[in-house]
């Protein structure tokens, strides 16, 4: 019986299993100039955008969407290298590429904003090279950004991860999806709440109610225009104006969102002298001054503000 044991496991180690857990493919270059520099990636990837990414060696970096498994660094021209497991390599490529935007070049998007006549934008430019917006999938995008109300990164991390780990489907290895809408709006309140998620649960079982009622209700948002996906957007429980910001802005690529949160708040009141506005005010004049681009501008006035703390 030990020798049947020892053989079964020596299997199992050498096998399909180790091949799927350890077999990663080679450094590849992204065919696109990033102009990222490790400060602007950092931030791109850990700064509030997504939450599926973490550092795992110096200037490494590991993330999962969909059914997605990668690993980005910054190669040694500036480039961005990626690799993820050999079983998941079909299709990589692209899925990479539409997920950093590297479809338009990096300095026409610059151009898209007000850099010349704006010193402030012009400075966070600057100190911020690289600086993208991630196109991420649209529902969990909203999963996301529902447990993200008076959290802070790390906390929603956890709250993702959670969920993940208990409700998702294994990509392969350890590495598990964030659970479609579908499975959610099975799950239970209570054992959502075992997520982490508090209060925020009753949010996201009550969305995925009305999502499993109107299956196409986020499909539809990309034929509405900015203001009224917004709209619909908020009809959904525990989705704000700044919720639904963020979800078109990194969801479904609405650059001309722009989300205004306590960062952002003081970042315009500093520097911009809207001293007595509220929320709503500063997002219409984000809009309005920094253009088709507002949520990129978002972003790099974010991470300065952040910084500043």
């Amino acid at each position: 019986m030990p020798k049947v044991t020892t053989s079964l496991k020596k299997r199992a180690f050498s096998g399909n299993l180790r091949e799927e857990i350890d077999a990663w493919s080679r450094w590849r270059t992204l065919e696109s100039s990033t102009a990222f520099s490790e400060k602007s990636l950092a931030e791109t990837l850990d700064g509030g955008q997504a939450f599926r990414w973490k550092p795992i060696d110096k200037g490494v970096w590991e993330g999962i969407w969909n059914r997605s498994v990668v690993r980005v660094q910054l190669g040694k021209s500036g480039d961005l290298q990626w690799r993820c497991p050999v079983a998941l390599e079909k299709g990589a490529s692209v899925e990479i590429r539409n997920y950093f935007g590297t479809g338009q070049g990096y300095e026409a998007i610059i151009d898209h904003l007000p850099w010349q006549s704006d010193a402030i934008i012009r400075s966070a430019i600057k100190e911020w090279r690289g600086l993208r917006i991630l196109r991420q999938p649209l529902g969990e995008a909203l999963f996301c950004f529902l447990c993200s109300s008076n959290k802070q990164i790390v906390q929603i991390k956890q709250i993702c991860e959670n969920a993940a780990q208990r409700f998702g489907e294994k990509i392969i290895g350890q590495y598990h999806s964030l659970p479609d809408w579908k499975t959610l709006q099975e799950i239970p309140e209570k054992e959502l709440r075992l997520c982490k998620a508090g209060y925020r649960a009753r949010y996201i079982k009550q969305t995925a109610e009305i999502l499993a009622n109107e299956p196409d209700f986020l499909d539809d948002l990309d034929a509405l225009p900015y203001p009224e996906a917004s709209e619909k957007l908020r009809r959904l429980p525990g989705v704000g104006e700044k919720i639904a910001d963020c979800v078109l802005l990194f969801g479904a690529g609405r650059m001309e969102a722009f989300p205004v949160d306590v960062w952002i708040q003081k970042s315009m009141k500093r520097q911009y002298g809207l001293t007595d506005w509220n929320r709503e005010q500063i997002a219409q004049f984000g809009r309005i001054h920094f253009g088709s681009f507002a949520g990129l501008a978002q972003q790099f006035l974010f991470a300065g503000e952040r910084r500043k703390k």
